[in-house]
């Protein structure tokens, strides 16, 4: 049914003051060396047109099938249009981590002749963790890296030492941009699985994260821990339904209680992941964990990020109370993202998470990833901006760190969030979401706004409209101009399928 939406911003309650980098991104370590990482979906899969199919079936590795995988050269940190595009977004941080990044040696002197030790899976050179170390300055961006804890580094009865990590935080402490925050291991939950020595131990992981943390505070002390990266809680089978999602859940996992049953030392921010289920590439696996497209709009749907960030902040509140609460991977679906996630479809998902998110806590959210897959923000080698980057690049523009309860349940047709203006001036700035495909929400205005509403000429649509104008590249890669329409006081219709930001 059409829904009714009353501003008044002069009552608005604040909840709290969030985080300036709130919006933030991963460039996965494989990107930075090279290697595999989710093959890309066809024009027609993109369009909705041709199903994915898993032709060699799943091997129980998704490394191992050339349906779900492919090789990459490195990115090109250096590219003057990713660079460009990058500081559009705003404030961030850069997390470069990743499966990938728990089996990566640093040979920063050349010495392994390009000869992958026994025990890792790939190399990272001087070169390369410069270039990364350069991007991060250039664009003004924080740092977080996960480290190396592989059979290579240590055997699991073995207690993991630095002599790997000492090596990434020295040469970029040298370089002048120091890493500002460090996860131990990316996904524990899964442990061998997520490239830690086999047989691995939740008591001998709680043992090496401690000795990483003591570590860490005593020769970088400057330097956050980030943990435990939990993939808990992102799936919960319920009849046919998923109830959330993430490749974590494929295989057994242990708890993020395991993880931190028995530590010694503490918290400085809390993490985990969140996708709202598994893509395509992995549905044969787990069917009740995929979410179709004609549901990526719905309330269910929707629900799963407020969901997990209420699930987690409880956790939170237990290993790391009073910390703030990140998110270091986030996409619509686990294994790639689903088909959809390059187009306007998925713009409802990512805005909606972030309102729920900030309405819930403070703190971060990685998107998976910044320019690779087909989730990132920008298409792969070329860097164009997909929808998902201008509806993060118009929210850092309009939404500011003040959050407020906007005093509208969410329902179909108006998820509402309200903020302060990010300009700075007096005012809030709202972010109403009418996803209901068929029905309009009317809002009625106090007082003149400025609008900018989003919509798309399909649902599956590569290319978003803001107030009816594309949002593409010009000449020279110049971003388009965004301007705000003028709306009076009095009722403004907001038609379905619709984002639209209000700016009082």
């Amino acid at each position: 049914m059409a829904q009714f939406v009353n501003l008044n911003p002069g009552s608005l309650r604040e909840l709290h003051v969030g985080n300036e980098r709130l919006v933030s991104y991963n460039v996965e370590m494989t990107e930075v060396t090279g290697g595999t990482f989710w093959k890309a979906y066809t024009p027609a899969q993109i369009a909705g047109t041709e199903p994915f199919v898993l032709k060699g079936g799943f091997l129980g590795n998704a490394t191992a099938s050339t349906d779900l995988m492919q090789y990459y050269d490195p990115i090109d940190l250096s590219d003057k249009k990713l660079r460009k595009l990058a500081k559009e977004i705003g404030p961030a941080w850069v997390r470069v981590s990743g499966t990938w990044s728990t089996k990566t040696y640093y040979d920063f002197d050349g010495h392994t002749n390009g000869v992958i030790p026994e025990g890792y899976n790939a190399i990272l050179t001087r070169e390369q963790w410069l270039g990364v170390l350069d991007f991060c300055k250039d664009i003004g961006a924080k740092l977080l890296i996960s480290v190396a804890d592989c059979e290579g580094l240590h055997h699991a009865d073995e207690p993991w030492n630095p002599s790997q990590a000492e090596q990434i935080f020295a040469l970029s402490k040298e370089y002048g941009k120091a890493i500002d925050a460090a996860e131990f291991v990316n996904e524990p939950n899964l442990l061998a699985m997520s490239g830690c020595p086999k047989g691995y131990t939740t008591e001998q992981y709680v043992r090496d994260q401690d000795i990483f943390i003591r570590w860490l505070h005593e020769n970088y002390p400057d330097c956050s821990f980030v943990g435990p990266c939990s993939t808990e809680g992102v799936l919960k089978k319920h009849g046919e339904k998923a109830q959330g999602g993430g490749v974590g859940d494929i295989l057994p996992q242990c708890s993020t209680d395991d993880l931190m049953k028995g530590a010694q030392e503490k918290l400085d921010v809390y993490s985990y992941h969140y996708y709202n289920g598994v893509s395509e590439r992995l549905e044969p696996v787990m069917p009740f964990a995929h979410w179709k497209a004609d549901k990526a709009h719905t309330e269910e749907y929707l629900a799963v990020a407020s969901n997990m960030a209420k699930f987690h902040a409880e956790k939170r509140d237990i290993y790391c109370p009073g910390g703030e609460m990140w998110v270091t991977e986030a996409g619509d679906a686990g294994g790639g993202g689903d088909t959809w996630a390059s187009t306007y479809l998925d713009v409802f998902r990512t805005l909606n998470e972030l309102g729920s998110f900030s309405v819930v806590t403070r703190g971060i959210i990685f998107h998976n990833t910044l320019a690779s897959s087909d989730y990132g923000y920008l298409k792969p080698e070329v860097f164009d901006p997909r929808p998902n980057y201008f509806a993060v690049l118009l929210w850092n523009r309009l939404m500011g760190t003040t959050v407020y309860d906007a005093a509208e349940p969410i329902r179909e047709g108006a998820h509402v969030y309200a903020h302060s203006r990010a300009d700075g001036k007096p005012g809030k700035a709202y972010l109403v979401i009418n996803n209901s495909l068929t029905e309009t929400t009317t809002v009625t205005l106090p007082k003149e706004a400025e609008v900018y509403q989003l919509s798309a000429e399909t649902l599956r649509s590569q290319t978003m409209l803001c107030n009816g104008k594309a949002l593409v590249l010009g000449e020279g890669d110049a971003l388009p101009e965004i301007t705000p329409a003028a709306a009076p006081a009095g009722e403004l219709v907001l038609p379905a399928a619709t984002c639209t930001f209000i700016v009082l």
